[in-house]
């Protein structure tokens, strides 16, 4: 999966969000960065992960951290996604997967005996700098602001 370690500088994107509006990693310059990926919008892992950031993301600001969400859903599912559960933060709705393949996070995954490919649950923090500072790769979906702010 990703080769993308701490200390590493993130690769840059620009991308569409849920509203059509482009989002690059620039414009996050001068602040901290939550940029998680998730495999498919409204499915019940996906869902615990997001309502976690969300329920707790006055936390998140207070320590100067934005939030920002990936997957290869739709513009139109991303939205859906967002209104039916009011997510204070932007959902990247990356189709050609252009943000996933720089972050290294596609790959070959098993669910009950299936192979298939898809999106690894990953999350980066990134410095205001735009270097990674963590990579946390076994998310639990539940607790998932404690293992970033802790």
């Amino acid at each position: 999966m990703t080769e993308l370690k701490p200390g590493d500088q993130a690769p840059d994107f620009t991308a569409k969000d849920e509203q059509g509006n482009n989002i690059s990693l620039s414009d996050y310059k001068g602040k901290k960065l939550v940029l998680f990926f998730y495999p498919k919008a409204s499915t019940p892992g996906c869902t615990a992960e997001a309502c976690n950031l969300s329920d707790n993301y006055s936390r998140f600001t207070e320590n100067g951290y934005d939030i920002l969400g990936v997957s290869a859903d739709s513009q139109k599912r991303q939205t859906n996604f967002k209104n039916k559960y009011n997510f204070p933060y932007p959902l990247l709705a990356d189709e050609d997967k252009s943000v996933i393949n720089a972050y290294g996070v596609w790959g070959p995954k098993k669910f009950m005996g299936k192979e298939y490919d898809g999106i690894h649950r990953t999350t980066f923090i990134i410095d205001e700098n735009g270097i990674i500072e963590d990579v946390i790769k076994k998310v639990k979906t539940k607790e998932h602001t404690n293992q970033i702010l802790e």
